[in-house]
């Protein structure tokens, strides 16, 4: 039987949850098992019993990530003002720099954990961002919110960040 086929289980659960906390505070592209296991509480054997492989981990990760992403975006209702809002809030630094992370790696490691994620996530927000416009509307306005996400990430210059979304906007 295959961890896919296993039936999920609070065990599993609650380890993806602490592996998530501690890949929001540390990284992803470097983790390494054993100190991610020591840091949950588990150990690497039962991190492998439950995913499968240290690549069906990160997958999970990624997917819980990606929910957390979703759920937040659609939140905004597709407005940009508010999906900048979001984008801009403090508390949500740590997932966006682990976006950032998996996005950059899906690009350069396409065979890896990471494949498709970069693509996965580019139509999700186009579909958060329907009520946008058609897709070239939607493509621009993508496009500036992640060049000011990015900005801000590298910089942590909110204000400036956000008056060229304002601005944008305007």
């Amino acid at each position: 039987m295959t961890t896919a086929e296993r039936a999920p289980s609070a065990r599993r659960d609650e380890l993806l949850e602490a592996a998530y906390r501690y890949v929001l505070e540390h990284g992803l592209a470097d983790v390494s098992l054993r100190p991610l296991a020591a840091a949950v509480g588990s150990s690497p054997r039962v991190l492998l019993f439950l995913f499968g492989s240290k690549d069906g981990l990160v997958r999970n990760l990624l997917a819980r990530a990606r929910a957390d992403e979703l759920a937040a975006l659609a939140s905004a209702g597709g407005a940009p003002d508010a999906v900048w809002a979001w984008l801009v809030a403090a508390e949500h630094r740590a997932l966006l720099r682990l976006w950032v992370e998996a996005y950059a790696r899906s690009l350069v490691d396409p065979d890896g954990p990471w494949g498709g994620f970069a693509e996965r996530t580019v139509a999700d927000w186009l579909d958060v961002l329907a009520p946008a416009g058609d897709d070239a509307d939607r493509t621009l306005l993508l496009a500036v919110l992640r060049g000011a996400l990015l900005d801000l990430l590298a910089t942590g210059d909110a204000e400036r960040t956000t008056a060229a979304v304002r601005r944008f906007l305007s």
